[in-house]
């Protein structure tokens, strides 16, 4: 009774601390000392040391630093500016229009930074300027970007995934392509309804070019697109095939994409410090996240928590479906107060050893926590995908919020696909060489 007292305590102080302001690394690793502490004095902490290597020196982990920085220099050397122009010259008779090269955008942006915020901000960066000026509905525009947004920690590289995979030893690469067409059919989703949207109320966008696109701007137009497409397959593609690690992609991901800004957008010596800049900030603070959840992770063993979760759950007799219900509720709860590795590095450590007894693959398991994250990310009242949005195009986060609830929905349908066809995620990894 008194563990469950002093457990309950932890938790309490995890929110409040979060509710606070505290950083997320703070909020928790104090809570995960105090309990420490609580169950067995200052002898307890002694395993922290060994906690803290083995967590930190990971093969896996590196892969993080080397997808991010290759996404800070597409970002910084503008590249991300010609690739969504060339887009909106490929996609400018659909209806839609530059709504629909915001979905594509974010796609094609997600399948290189691996970061739901940095795929909002490239994308929104560019776009929302342009959106304003050819006077497109707010809360379309709006809601389009944060959903978009969120296609950062489905489609590889995802860092959510790569940590998932950490604390579940799940292989990475099996991960990446378990998320590859969920994410294309979520994309697919998200373009059909916003030309749906746009053919039933023409007034929210501009009137589609129905002009004869001339060979020459399409040609231009590939050219633009033509760069970053290259570098996504190659690192995808070496990933699927065998021929490379998800950290030896990354690495010569990151010299290709030095390369191809180089040669086709302004790459200098500022740029490149720049870029380096940013990335060791990004990958510092996750870097942190992820070494707070090993030691939260440690507490609750060293205290046998997970055991008794197990068998807590296991005694419920809960059917699949009602697990996912229940697994729903948790992370909508979670999603309105912690960002997504949070929600990651607190829950996973505690449900992984249940998914056993209800025959669940760790895998597709691995999409489906990314899934419900997705949605965390645009849930109010800390969704940190609508601020992102808010402040790039200064107008209420009223209007974010509501242009993402029919983006919410569709998220929904595909998670119930996912529950009731799970080789939607698990096809492509069963058929990868190596």
């Amino acid at each position: 009774m008194i563990a469950h007292i002093e457990l309950a305590v932890t938790f309490l102080l995890f929110l409040g601390l979060l509710g606070a302001g505290m950083a997320v690394p703070f909020a928790i690793l104090v809570p995960a000392l105090a309990y420490l502490y609580m169950q067995g004095g200052v002898a307890a902490f002694g395993g922290i040391g060994l906690t803290s290597w083995g967590s930190m020196n990971s093969y896996t982990l590196t892969a993080i630093p080397l997808f991010i920085l290759m996404a800070e220099c597409i970002q910084a050397s503008g590249l991300g500016f010609r690739v969504y122009g060339g887009l909106a010259r490929l996609f400018r008779r659909m209806p839609g229009g530059l709504v629909q090269t915001n979905l594509i955008g974010c796609a094609l942006f997600a399948a290189v930074s691996g970061s739901s915020i940095a795929t909002a901000a490239a994308v929104g960066n560019v776009a929302l300027p342009q959106l304003g000026a050819r006077c497109y509905d707010r809360k379309l525009s709006t809601g389009s970007l944060a959903a978009g947004g969120t296609l950062g920690i489905l489609f590889p590289p995802s860092i959510a995934l790569i940590v998932y995979g950490t604390f579940t030893e799940t292989s990475v690469a099996k991960l990446f392509m378990a998320g590859v067409v969920p994410g294309v059919l979520l994309t697919m989703l998200f373009v059909i309804y916003v030309a749906v949207r746009a053919l039933m109320r023409p007034d929210l966008v501009e009137t589609p070019d129905e002009t004869p696109t001339r060979l020459a701007i399409l040609v231009r137009a590939l050219c633009d697109v033509l760069p970053l497409g290259l570098l996504v397959g190659g690192v995808l593609g070496a990933i699927y095939a065998g021929i490379a690690t998800p950290t030896e992609a990354a690495a010569v991901g990151c010299i290709a994409a030095m390369m191809i800004c180089r040669l086709f957008a302004t790459f200098t010596w500022k740029t490149l410090t720049t870029s380096l800049r940013k990335a060791t900030l990004i990958v510092g603070n996750i870097i942190f996240i992820t070494y707070a959840a090993y030691i939260f992770s440690y507490a609750m063993t060293y205290a046998g928590v997970g055991e008794e979760i197990t068998s807590f759950i296991v005694g419920l007799h809960l059917t699949k479906p009602q697990f996912f219900i229940a697994l729903l509720v948790l992370y909508t709860v979670l999603g309105a107060l912690i960002e997504s590795l949070g929600m990651i590095v607190i829950t996973v450590p505690l449900l992984a050893p249940v998914l056993a007894s209800y025959g669940i693959d760790p895998v597709w398991f691995g999409v489906v926590v990314v899934m419900f994250i997705e949605m965390g990310q645009i849930t109010p009242p800390i969704g940190i995908n609508l601020f992102v949005i808010q402040s790039i195009s200064k107008g209420s986060i009223t209007e974010v919020v509501q242009g993402t609830i029919p983006f919410h929905l569709i998220m929904f349908a595909l998670l119930a696909l996912l529950m009731a066809f799970p080789q939607i995620a698990l096809w492509l990894p069963t058929r990868m060489i190596g």
